[in-house]
């Protein structure tokens, strides 16, 4: 018995005990699983279990930030179109403003199309200090780290697995989610795109925001550049 269930390990080195006794009882054997389970150990035969390797990050603390551009708080969500098929939404908003900067949608983002994006929202307005994020693959990649040293960002990453700590960015996910993407039926990928823009200068110009005092995004914004004037002024 211990020649057979040796010889058929080797077939199926994958196999545990409870499936070599299977084959074992195929061929005849008339053995119950306690007895293959002694041989199978006297034998040397236990399967070696794959180690996951998982990612070990210190979570780095959360930014108060106390003017624009100070900290950027980016993530993706997953919607569908009609047909099916997968569409990924590249969301960045300023901490501090709680403005939506850009809202990147394609059925594929990866590094590269990530950082394109966000050179554009600089270009417009300015490089944050820090940009806080979690830990997937599309920005924890060579580019984008090379692309954050270039361009001196602090890149702060949350710890895997505990997404509160990019409280920013799950809160504007969830508005987005339960006010445009629930309510939407995409039937391609340009009228998703028409969709979630339109909702964007909603957000920023007509939604009011309870964190703000009521006000919308672009209110805030015009009403911290309104006070930086006077006390410069003065």
């Amino acid at each position: 018995m211990k020649a057979k269930l040796t010889d058929l390990a080797q077939q199926q080195p994958r196999y545990g005990y409870r499936r070599l006794g299977i084959l074992l009882r195929r061929e005849g054997e008339v053995v119950n699983h306690k007895r293959v389970f002694r041989v199978y150990q006297a034998a040397g035969l236990c399967v070696k279990r794959r180690q996951r390797r998982r990612l070990v990050r210190a979570g780095q603390p959360q930014i108060v930030a106390s003017a624009p551009n100070q900290q950027w708080a980016i993530d993706f969500v997953h919607d569908r179109l009609a047909s099916g098929k997968t569409i990924r939404v590249l969301t960045v908003v300023d901490t501090f403003t709680r403005e939506c900067l850009a809202l990147e949608v394609d059925t594929c983002l990866p590094s590269c199309r990530v950082t394109r994006a966000l050179d554009e929202v600089i270009f417009r307005r300015g490089r944050p200090e820090s940009i806080r994020m979690d830990n997937g693959s599309e920005l924890t990649s060579r580019h984008f780290l090379a692309w954050g040293m270039d361009r001196r960002i602090s890149l702060n990453y949350i710890q895997p697995g505990k997404p509160v700590q990019n409280a920013f960015a799950e809160s504007f996910n969830g508005k987005l989610r339960d006010e445009c993407l629930n309510t939407s039926w995409f039937r391609n990928l340009w009228e998703a795109r028409r969709r979630i823009t339109r909702w964007r200068d909603e957000y920023n110009y007509e939604r009011p925001h309870s964190s703000l005092g009521y006000l919308t995004p672009r209110q805030f914004v015009e009403a911290y550049v309104g006070r930086e004037r006077a006390v410069l002024q003065s």
